[in-house]
């Protein structure tokens, strides 16, 4: 479900779940958290590039009603995304759901197919951001363009996100894995402790925000999951309905 390979200092993260959409179990986190340790810890490796035709659907909703493991692996992946010291190249083509759009956040340069899709359906399904999107989307977006994705929880483009910062170019289709490879490659030919102090002096500022919105998303995210809004809105979603907050 998650292919990986280390090639001319580039370490690749590839989602390869494409009849679920690519939908992210606590396996596929705990493989890309292993991965990216493995690249840090490299001194070969430059630069960590992933991309996938199909970029995320988000976060199996079976698995993550499984039990409390999904949203585990889930938080220990993206605190190691925040904390990477060298730099992260993304490749987003077709739908970015959830954690396929605030991981984004994290990533150094984010390459973008005209038709990819965004979202950020924490609310609808009763639960809150993560990622510290609820910290960085505002900064980055404007609040008012982060109040819109993040509370009402509506789709919006790959144009929108490049207006909006999360995106740095939006590249044709055909192309988008040579561009974001040719910008992985381009990182890893520079000075590679002129780029991680670089990087370090860009993300430090903001580090122990970061971290500490981080870990209060996720204790009310933990408590979401368990509430009855958000039994019912995942309810309607297995079930194919619209959910009924009527009650609440």
């Amino acid at each position: 479900m998650i292919k990986t390979e280390t090639r001319e200092r580039i370490a690749t993260i590839e989602l390869a779940r494409p009849d679920k959409k690519n939908a992210l179990t606590a396996a596929m986190y705990a493989a890309m958290t292993d991965t990216l340790a493995a690249a840090e810890s490299d001194p070969g490796v430059r630069a960590i590039h992933g991309t996938r035709d199909c970029f995320t659907a988000g976060n199996d909703l079976k698995d993550f009603l499984g039990g409390p493991a999904g949203a585990s692996q889930a938080l220990r992946f993206v605190s190691a995304l925040s904390k990477v010291g060298k730099p992260v190249v993304a490749a987003v083509g077709g739908p970015a759901v959830g954690i396929g759009t605030t991981l984004l956040l994290h990533c150094d340069l984010v390459y973008a197919a005209p038709g990819a899709r965004f979202q950020l359906p924490f609310v609808p399904l009763g639960l809150v951001p993560e990622a510290a999107s609820s910290l960085l989307l505002p900064r980055v977006a404007g609040y008012q363009r982060a109040a819109a994705w993040l509370l009402l929880g509506q789709a919006f483009t790959a144009a929108e996100a490049l207006a909006a910062g999360i995106v740095t170019e939006i590249v044709p289709e055909e192309t988008l894995f040579e561009r974001a490879r040719a910008a992985a490659a381009a990182l890893a030919a520079l000075p590679p402790e002129s780029v991680r102090l670089t990087k370090q002096l860009m993300k430090q500022p903001v580090a122990a925000e970061v971290a500490g919105q981080m870990a209060e998303e996720a204790r009310l995210f933990a408590e979401r999951l368990q509430s009855a809004e958000a039994k019912e809105a995942m309810a309607a979603f297995i079930e194919k309905r619209k959910p009924d907050f009527s009650r609440f």
